[in-house]
């Protein structure tokens, strides 16, 4: 089974993208002034970068709290989705992806780039098995219990798939 979603509440998720994207806009502002105010963000990264993902490379969103993955595209491949604020002062050192999990079900990791405006900058996509050989690498204990990769880490087994650049 891909999806503990019902048809009907597959129909409905589709149906309130555009409102989903509304209240991101509002929740986008508010953490940008947070992150100018405080230095820290907000904590609404990996929410706008599954909704960016979906909407920019035609992914239906999972249900709350799938094990394992964020969305599916037409074919039924699972994603995991993870996001990552890239600010000037987080370009001084390495950055951290959230927990890769091995055990639950997925085919394919996107990580979605935001800027300090939580705008796309770009997505890199990274199949299972190069993953998989990324976090077993002998090495990093960070790696390989806690699957973790950092994101020049996760570049490096990854492809762009999208750009803001070629879309501009």
């Amino acid at each position: 089974m891909i999806s503990r979603m019902t048809v009907q509440e597959q129909e409905q998720l589709a149906g309130s993208i555009q409102e989903i994207g509304t209240i991101l806009e509002r929740a986008r502002a508010a953490a940008i002034d947070y992150y100018r105010l405080t230095g820290k963000p907000l904590g609404i990264t990996g929410e706008i970068g599954e909704y960016e993902a979906a909407r920019l490379l035609g992914l239906t969103l999972a249900a709350a709290r799938e094990p394992g993955f964020d969305a599916i595209d037409s074919a039924g491949l699972r994603y995991q989705i993870k996001a990552r604020l890239i600010t000037e002062l987080g370009r001084r050192r390495s950055q951290q992806i959230g927990a890769i999990k091995l055990t639950h079900p997925w085919h394919r990791i996107l990580l979605v780039l935001l800027d300090a405006s939580y705008c796309v900058t770009a997505i890199w996509q990274a199949e299972r098995q190069c993953i998989e050989a990324a976090l077993s690498a002998p090495g990093s204990k960070s790696r390989n219990e806690r699957g973790a990769l950092a994101v020049s880490k996760f570049k490096s087994v990854a492809d762009p798939i999208w750009t803001r650049l070629d879309k501009a």
